[in-house]
């Protein structure tokens, strides 16, 4: 009697500590109608706002699954532009199960800190999974496609509109480093995010981001 009881018990628990995980990403990636500037998506990367002000905003983001590819190049623009076709293929069929996915927002690169003009990169491209994919998505056939997560953590965030390119990426960071460093604030150096939530096709209205992860406590923005 005991056994049985013990038994039910590691697997109603099982059960419990799945359906919580499950839950959990879901509540993380939720519809696009909870976020102003996730317009083209049926799901978008949720978080919570920590504080904010015209400079920039710290947000708390939940950990959840990406799937990504690398590609090696001396700017993010020829390097996304290879990257996003690869990553495409795997929503579209390129995957084991050979099922559609459907895209999610934002997308993000992850830029290396310390590139220097005259070098190459390496410029990780990376789709968020959807809801559903989330604990278990079906393994990619390209080999150099992969899947990555990123930890529970908070952002640093600076937004930008018009187009995420190689210059208007590298001005924004450049300006969220010089307020970021005015309030003595700790974040990693070594690398930081370019996110993009809009489709080539969007011409007006849209929204770019750049991150930089937070070290040790957050340092909200005063007023202006």
């Amino acid at each position: 009697m005991t056994l049985t009881v013990c038994v039910y018990f590691r697997v109603y628990f099982s059960g419990l500590v799945g359906l919580l995980l499950i839950l959990t990403a879901e509540a993380r990636i939720g519809n696009s109608s909870e976020s102003s500037f996730c317009t083209e998506s049926r799901e978008c990367l949720l978080y919570d706002l920590v504080c904010k002000n015209d400079d920039y905003e710290v947000r708390h983001y939940d950990s959840v699954k990406w799937v990504s590819t690398e590609e090696e190049c001396y700017f993010m623009d020829k390097a996304t532009y290879t990257a996003f076709g690869r990553l495409f293929k795997y929503i579209t069929g390129s995957n084991e199960a050979g099922v559609n996915i459907d895209m999610t927002t934002p997308v993000t690169v992850k830029i290396e800190e310390k590139k220097r003009l005259w070098q190459s990169s390496v410029f990780t491209l990376s789709f968020l999974l959807p809801s559903d994919y989330q604990m278990t998505p079906p393994q990619p056939t390209d080999e150099s496609v992969y899947f990555t997560e990123t930890p529970d953590m908070n952002v640093y965030v600076r937004s930008y509109g018009g187009w995420m390119m190689s210059l208007t990426s590298g001005v924004n960071s450049m300006l969220l480093k010089r307020q970021l460093d005015k309030v003595q604030a700790t974040y990693n150096k070594d690398y930081h995010y370019a996110v993009g939530y809009d489709s080539p096709m969007k011409i007006l209205n849209r929204h770019n981001e750049v991150w930089y992860m937070v070290e040790g406590e957050p340092v909200c923005p005063t007023s202006s």
